[in-house]
């Protein structure tokens, strides 16, 4: 993909905003345990870059959910919101983590920014 300008990158970020901030809304009331959802992009690199990142609260939410079928309702909810912002990946589920506040407290002291910018 080429180099973005600087308003192509910015209705690039409002319309991932929108598109997950819809999956999230629809996630939350589906799917037990989960909070939020964030995003992560280099516009350097788009759409390689590109990290979804579903959090729950706990461990063992994380874990029944990744278990069952609300997995793959993740996966679909967030290729939805991709296609919807205009983001075509070849291996989705490549560019989709799961983690939980759980373990973002146990292992970096509740601080995301670090937390997501490792990995």
């Amino acid at each position: 993909m080429r180099a973005m300008s600087k308003r192509d990158l910015a209705r690039l970020e409002r319309e991932l905003v929108a598109c997950l901030t819809d999956g999230c809304e629809t996630a939350k009331a589906e799917i037990v345990g989960f909070s939020w959802l964030t995003h992560r992009l280099d516009p350097n690199a788009i759409p390689a870059s590109l990290r979804v990142t579903w959090v729950f609260e706990y461990e063992a939410d994380k874990a029944a959910a990744l278990a069952g079928e609300a997995k793959a309702r993740m996966l679909t909810l967030t290729g939805q919101a991709l296609q919807e912002a205009g983001v075509h990946l070849d291996h989705l589920a490549w560019h989709v983590r799961f983690d939980s506040e759980q373990a973002c407290i146990a292992s970096h002291a509740g601080d995301w920014k670090r937390r997501l910018q490792q990995g």
